[in-house]
């Protein structure tokens, strides 16, 4: 049963005129005819006036379609779905997370990183896909075809212009035929050859895209382990300062209540221990949020940060050493950059295209054969075998080449100066990398010492507060600025090993597994960024 679409009510009384129209026109051309040479009297199909009502009442009703929303079930299955995938098929974390376990992890399970594995599979697919593309074109074919009488003719004499043959027939009522050919168009062969080639280096595009973005994961990977293992060890710490600060001004508010002294010394007093809080609650902000980050990094849903157990990695920025030829550096990264080579494979691609359309104004050869079957009786051989060799040229494509190879040279002219745009900015981020790594060095050291002082300091200021010496308020201060400069020693840290991972990105030396699969697991895989990074700290010498 068809249910038309609603329209308003002038559709619809617009629909009935065009069909009474339609129905009037072809009542004037249904008319009987005879036919010359039998007499016999037909007219045409009764039931065409009906298929084209129907036709036309379809068409003028269509513009009833309504754009329908999702239902709130509908939305929530999607909420539920991706809730339930995100997750999914993760191995879990038995115990204590170290630095290169949380960056397999990231390579592993991180979003960003498994759509740019998912888009090189997808341009590996598309190669696979355009091999088929080479082969010849295997079709079978079937078909029926009926009529409610004989198909048939008569002859006419070109001298006289009579009928020389009695109508015939030489052909039945119903037929059935099949046929199976096998065709090969040799300029189709010759672009699809070439189409698979820049297929190809769609796939290396895609891998050094994977490599690029795998980089940059990994170095926020670096960082917010080194910002959450900070805030593991510093956080009780700032708790205890704060709640020790809580206390000391309730301490001096009684004072100042009971005017034990005079108004402005409790009031100072008040406004440095007020400052000190200030900056432990800004150490809180910095921290509180580190292994958040970091579970989204590698993954984990919102919520397991708490049961997250991180270990702390080891110091190893003075083991890191620079290297002494800068020009030698500059090769590197010229050759192993992967956004160099992006552009190098789609300059590739630019060429391959201009072959392309080379090829195209080229004339094109079809060679077909194949066997055939009919069911016709009036046939002398049922089944035949055929054979066709056929060639066309589409004059039209001499005219578009020299518009088309201008935008082939405009497109290589493009990519040429992007090219050079990137080898300097290349050259240039070696250069700064080097010289971020020696800087990190410096702060490093200064940073160690620095804590190292600060924390005899507070060593000292505690002992001096006990025998009543110094003031809470010096304690507090020297114990807040102690924490301070550990946090400020882990982050130099963090900075200092990122900053050769800058560097050896900038080189194009990453520390990435040649061969990163999904079933990889994750002991092995973060076996092999350990032992990568060891190595790494010997490719730059």
């Amino acid at each position: 049963m068809w249910v038309l679409p609603d329209c308003s009510g002038k559709t619809l009384l617009e629909t009935r005129k065009r069909i009474s129209s339609i129905k009037r026109r072809i009542a004037r051309v249904v008319k009987k005819k005879s036919d010359a040479s039998t007499g016999r009297m037909y007219c045409v199909s009764r039931t065409l006036p009906v298929a084209l009502t129907i036709v036309a009442v379809v068409g003028g009703n269509g513009c009833a379609i309504k754009p329908i929303p999702l239902t709130e079930g509908e939305v929530q299955v999607r909420v539920n779905e991706d809730r339930a995938v995100l997750t999914k098929d993760q191995e879990p974390i038995n115990g204590p997370v170290d630095l290169y376990e949380a960056m397999a992890r990231a390579l592993k399970y991180n979003l960003d990183a498994r759509v740019e594995l998912m888009h090189k599979m997808l341009a590996q697919t598309q190669l696979d896909l355009s091999h088929y593309a080479m082969l010849p074109r295997l079709a079978a074919n079937a078909g029926f075809d009926g009529r409610n009488n004989f198909p048939g003719g008569v002859a006419q004499s070109l001298l006289t212009g009579r009928q020389v043959l009695e109508p015939f027939t030489s052909a039945e009522r119903n037929i059935f035929s099949a046929d199976l050919s096998l065709s090969w168009n040799v300029l189709d062969f010759g672009l699809s050859y070439i189409r698979a080639k820049q297929a190809a280096d769609d796939v290396l595009i895609a891998e050094e895209e994977r490599r690029r973005v795998a980089n940059r994961i990994m170095q926020d990977v670096r960082i917010a382990y080194w910002r959450a293992v900070s805030a593991e060890r510093i956080l009780p710490s700032l708790r205890q300062l704060d709640e020790w600060v809580n206390r000391a001004l309730e301490k001096a508010q009684a004072v100042q209540d009971e005017r034990l002294s005079t108004p402005l010394v409790p009031l100072q007093y008040k406004l440095d221990l007020l400052n000190t809080q200030r900056y432990i609650q800004q150490l809180f902000r910095e921290l509180n949020t580190a292994k958040l980050q970091l579970t989204a990094l590698i993954n984990l849903p919102p919520g397991q940060e708490k049961d997250l157990v991180l270990l702390v990695p080891e110091r190893e920025a003075q083991t890191l050493n620079l290297p002494s030829e800068m020009m030698a550096l500059e090769d590197r990264a010229l050759q192993a950059r992967p956004e160099l080579r992006m552009i190098d494979y789609r300059r590739r691609i630019n060429a391959r295209e201009a072959k392309a359309a080379i090829l195209e104004m080229l004339p094109s050869l079809n060679l077909q054969v194949g066997g055939n079957y009919s069911s016709n009786t009036f046939l002398f051989n049922n089944h035949w075998a055929a054979y066709a060799a056929r060639t066309s040229w589409n004059l039209l494509n001499l005219l578009r080449y020299p518009a088309r190879a201008k935008t082939i040279e405009a497109q290589d002219k493009v990519l040429h100066t992007q090219n050079l745009a990137l080898t300097m900015a290349v050259m240039s981020q070696v250069h700064v990398s080097v010289a971020q790594v020696a800087h990190a060095k410096k702060e490093v050291s200064t940073a160690a010492l620095y804590y190292d002082t600060q924390s005899q300091i507070a060593e000292q200021t505690r002992v001096a507060w006990r025998s009543a010496k110094l003031s809470e308020q010096s304690v507090l201060r020297e114990r807040v600025a102690q924490v301070a400069a550990q946090l400020r020693y882990d982050a130099v840290e963090a900075e200092a090993q990122t900053a050769w991972a800058a560097l050896l990105a900038a080189v194009g030396e990453d520390v990435l597994p040649h061969h990163l699969t999904s079933e990889q697991s994750l002991s092995d895989l973060s076996l092999q960024l350990r032992a990568r990074w060891t190595k790494s700290k010997e490719l730059l010498k």
